[in-house]
């Protein structure tokens, strides 16, 4: 028996995002999601350090990381005390081997296995395996055959024909990988998902925060944009001594190299490799500052367009007339400088959102504290992890009214979804759990499969005991637009047909949607009275902004949903906050801002 006493042990969050250093490949299923996740596996990365762990600390800690379908999201963390004497290989998903590299971690801060076999593995293939389809040893044959060590390298091998000739991959996953690499590599080269930097992003600021004289610290760019990905980071700060500071930043335990430095300006790359850029600035050009750097570069423009047609010069360090700065303290400042009201800036992409400005017509933006229930969530029952009692204790404690409890149906193998005698089992237990439950409904409901021809994996029998029938593809993903557009709308013609789950199916960075008009499919879920979902899981974050607010002008209302697939994962739903006010929802366009008795009167048809 291995045991711990002195050290803790950090469980990490059921939804976080799977390490991709497996040694096997993975099964991949029909809608793409790797089946070997569900498995409780402690996952290690190098450095000594324990999957998403960033930071090197006195006493090195081990995360047991079992993982959630779709999992999402960055590393939050609770402690266990292992200094009470229980044996790790007694905790689930712990046997005797890994519990004796946790205690290696913990007694030495290194794990020999491991680096034993960093010396044996290029860097570049972890870099190749965020590429959809490719897992270890197709990678490995990559690097091996074709000298492939960028995904650069990988779309140029791919369409020069160079890769169906390799073992195990063929035609047909050589088109598979140059479509996702097309789809990914314009818009995502370089960038990292919004909640893979999150963590990191906050122990900056932590840091950064705890300096001798620093009085604001605030991250800027596409991060405070709330954008599905990020390039660099911007931080900024304010400080009387910006050389201290770019010094003791410059210096972060964290830093692989430094790019710049002077007094007010600093850029490292960190040992994750992501870069980030931290200005220093003086108080009262604070406001203009974090203008400035928060973005977008085309709203920008526009504002210092405005300050020129008022006689103003409008800059990083603030609002100047003929010289003389006359704002620059605060954001709110430098836009009244314009007159313009200020701007959110989830906003800020030169969208219209200076025009409504303007005119005094920017949305009231919906927030975390409008939502009143979650529509979306899975017990163990298919493949989440927590107690269908857990679930809705959970969503009670949020301070929801209602949540829709809505695991998979049977055609989801992958995901143990259920019979319709283990739905109507659900179901009852559902009822009596309500029959407990004061100002609070667990909703009966199931993410049921749209099925190649249109109809649905459950009998209408069935579908007509559920509160709320969410409708979803997870497979036949290739059908042409034409298609699948018919599919999706044949499912809505069901009388029973509520809302329309992650209806591009994209994972972003990793898989693209399938080919659908989704216009189409919009029209025909308003003019039917169904609904269309934003899947806050940040590896869906689907819709898009852009469809949000087309969906916002159509008068279609979107239900917010975290997909959770443990108590933990009901966090996420916050990300799907940010998308909706990119999208420039507000309350009123979003399906459960409603108490269940004004959802209900929605949901009938």
């Amino acid at each position: 028996m291995i045991r711990l006493r002195a050290p803790t042990v950090r469980t990490a969050d059921p939804d976080s995002a799977c390490s991709r250093r497996r040694l096997r490949e993975p099964s991949q299923k029909a809608d793409g999601h790797d089946c070997s996740q569900h498995r409780n596996r402690g996952h290690l990365q190098p450095h000594g350090r324990v999957a998403g762990d960033r930071r090197r600390q006195p006493v090195p800690r081990a995360r047991l990381s079992p993982c959630g379908r779709d999992a999402a999201g960055p590393w939050r963390v609770r402690r266990q005390p292992a200094g009470s004497g229980r044996d790790l290989d007694d905790l689930p998903g712990i046997g005797e081997d890994l519990a004796c590299k946790i205690a290696e971690i913990c007694r030495t801060g290194r794990l020999k296995a491991l680096e034993e076999l960093e010396t044996r593995t290029p860097a570049s293939l972890a870099v190749l395996m965020t590429v959809h389809g490719l897992g270890p040893r197709r990678a490995k044959v990559l690097h091996d055959r074709l000298g492939v060590e960028t995904v650069e390298d990988l779309a140029r091998a791919a369409a020069a024909g160079n890769v169906r000739s390799l073992p195990r991959f063929g035609e047909a996953l050589e088109k598979r990988l140059l479509d996702s690499l097309q789809a990914t590599l314009p818009a995502g080269q370089g960038r990292r998902r919004l909640d893979s930097v999150e963590e990191t992003v906050d122990e900056l600021l932590v840091f950064l925060s705890r300096l001798p004289g620093v009085t604001r610290a605030e991250a800027a760019g596409s991060y405070r944009r709330r954008c599905e990905t990020v390039g660099d980071i911007d931080l900024l700060a304010v400080a009387p001594n910006g050389q201290a500071v770019a010094d003791a930043f410059a210096a972060h335990e964290d830093t692989a190299r430094v790019l710049e430095k002077g007094s007010t300006r600093v850029t490292i790359i960190l040992r994750s490799g992501l870069q980030v850029d931290l200005r220093i600035v003086p108080e009262e050009s604070y406001g203009a500052a974090l203008v400035y750097f928060t973005g977008s570069k085309e709203h920008n423009i526009t504002l210092r367009k405005l300050g020129q047609a008022k006689g103003l010069k409008v800059n990083e360090y603030g609002v100047y007339n003929e010289g003389r700065r006359i704002a620059g303290r605060t954001e709110a400042e430098v836009y009244a400088s314009v007159d313009l009201p200020f701007i959110p800036p989830e906003l800020r992409e030169a969208r219209g959102e200076i025009e409504a400005a303007k005119a005094n017509a920017l949305p009231q933006l919906v927030t975390l504290s409008d939502l009143k229930g979650d529509l979306h969530l899975h017990t163990r029952a298919s493949d989440g992890r927590s107690r269908l009692e857990d679930m809705v204790e959970a969503a009670r404690a949020r301070g929801y009214a209602h949540a829709a409890v809505s695991d998979h149906s049977r055609h989801a193998t992958a995901a143990h979804g259920l019979t319709p005698e283990r739905l109507s089992a659900q179901l009852e237990a559902i009822d009596r759990l309500n029959d407990d439950l004061k100002d609070f409904r667990a909703l009966k409901a199931a993410e049921v499969d749209i099925l190649a021809d249109g109809s649905l994996d459950f009998p209408d029998d069935l579908l007509a005991r559920l509160d709320v029938v969410i409708g979803a593809i997870h497979s036949d993903f290739d059908l042409p637009a034409t298609v699948q557009t018919q599919r999706v709308l044949r499912a809505m013609d069901d009388p029973l047909f509520h809302i329309f789950a992650h209806p591009t199916g994209r994972l972003i960075g990793e898989r693209p949607g399938y080919q659908i008009d989704l216009d189409k499919v919009m029209k025909g879920a308003l003019d039917r009275g169904c609904f269309l979902e934003l899947n806050a899981l940040p590896s869906r974050l689907d819709l898009d902004d852009v469809h949000c607010r087309t969906a916002k002008a159509m008068g279609l209302k979107v239900a917010i949903s975290s997909d959770a697939h443990s108590t933990l994962g009901l966090a996420n739903i916050r990300y799907g906050v940010d998308q909706a006010r990119r999208g420039w929802l507000g309350s009123e366009d979003v399906l459960n801002s409603r108490s269940w008795s004004e959802l209900k009167a929605l949901l009938a048809r």
